[in-house]
């Protein structure tokens, strides 16, 4: 019994001591572990301090071939039967043109949302090609309003994406910078789902990707982005709370591009309302933190075609604030409202660049003026 106490009695105060010593090591290990020289730009991964790399279990997906998914849209909108073309040829058909067939016209693409002054213009256009030319057959009736189309469309504006990494030769930051493109929209575009199409467009063009989730404000959008990106082998920046700070997410997203040589760093923001002083003043603090360190490439605006004029208003203040360079349009299949592509081109001087096809992972394509009015035309 004696010895019983004695292993007692010098035991467990050893045994306390060595779980002591063991809790004080643990504790200095978390303390010397590196930290994010940005606060709130965490990530989900320790192994990666700036990004969530996609998980390594899951082989990276093939998107779609960029080429041809334009063609597509041409064939939705012809299976369609895009009411805009069918209505105006309908009523060009006619033989005897009145003053109200013309006003039927201006109707029409006054419904589909291409504007009075384009609409006005196109009108105008029509008439005096139809007095001059005396056109009445369907094909000539058909190839006429495609070239008055396609010429309020405008296809001499420059469509193309800046995707290639830049060069910086001045002070400060030297060396080869990714493309950085900068999205931007209000609540409901599509703007996060955009985002990871583009990912899977630009891997399909054979580019080097990665995205910033610097839309802290709406907690599933980082896992959204993570989700998108993970499925076609593209790295996330993300943070690991709500509501950090957006401006330093894009910072890190910029630094980790950077340092994995990647040709592109595409920027997720907060989707907001135009008339939300502080949220925009927010969106030119994200622009000016990325410009202090590299060119922004892009800043695309998500707009839903659906919306029609209501979307003006949205792109006039982002513009302002953002320096717009591109536009996207979601839901443009089959819609009455493709005389948007022609009202927001107006209104900003900026070409659509991208349209959003439907619901599936690989319907976004490089918008095409001459497929765009085809598939309306059926």
């Amino acid at each position: 019994m004696n010895e019983l106490q004695d292993i007692l009695f010098i035991g467990l105060p050893t045994l306390a001591l060595v779980a002591a010593g063991v809790g004080v090591a643990v504790r200095s290990r978390r303390r010397a572990a590196p930290s994010d020289t940005t606060p709130g730009a965490q990530t989900s991964t320790p192994q990666a301090p700036a990004t969530a790399e996609p998980p390594a279990s899951a082989a990276p997906e093939a998107p779609a071939p960029a080429a041809g998914r334009m063609v597509r849209l041409r064939e939705r909108l012809a299976r369609s039967g895009s009411p805009l073309g069918a209505r105006l040829l309908a009523v060009l058909s006619r033989d005897h043109l009145t003053e109200a067939d013309w006003e039927e016209i201006e109707e029409t693409l006054l419904v589909a949302d291409v504007g009075a002054g384009p609409s006005a213009e196109l009108v105008d256009a029509l008439r005096e090609r139809v007095r001059v030319l005396g056109v009445r057959e369907p094909g000539a009736v058909r190839e006429l309003l495609r070239e008055q189309l396609l010429a309020l469309v405008d296809p001499t504006m420059d469509r193309g994406l800046a995707t290639e990494p830049v060069m910086l030769t001045g002070e400060g930051q030297t060396g080869v910078q990714p493309a950085v493109l900068l999205v931007v929209g209000v609540n409901g575009t599509g703007k996060t789902t955009t985002i990871g199409k583009l990912a899977r467009l630009l891997v399909a063009e054979g580019r080097s990707v990665l995205l910033g989730a610097a839309d802290t404000f709406r907690a599933a959008a980082a896992d959204q982005l993570a989700t998108w990106g993970g499925r076609v082998g593209v790295p996330v920046v993300r943070s690991d709370k709500d509501g950090a700070d957006p401006a330093s997410v894009a910072f890190e997203a910029l630094a980790a591009g950077r340092e994995q040589g990647v040709d592109v760093v595409v920027v997720d923001t907060a989707g907001r309302l135009q008339n939300k002083a502080g949220l925009m003043d927010e969106l030119g603090k994200i622009g000016r933190v990325l410009s202090r360190q590299a060119p922004i490439s892009e800043v695309l605006l998500v707009l839903d075609a659906t919306t029609g004029q209501n979307g003006l208003t949205q792109a006039r203040v982002f513009a302002e604030v953002a320096g717009v360079t591109g536009i996207v349009l979601t839901k443009l299949d089959g819609t009455a409202k493709g005389g948007i592509v022609v009202a927001v081109q107006r209104e900003l001087g900026v070409p659509v660049k991208l349209v959003g096809l439907g619901e599936g992972p690989d319907d976004l394509a490089e918008f095409d003026p001459e497929a765009f009015v085809d598939g309306i035309l059926g």
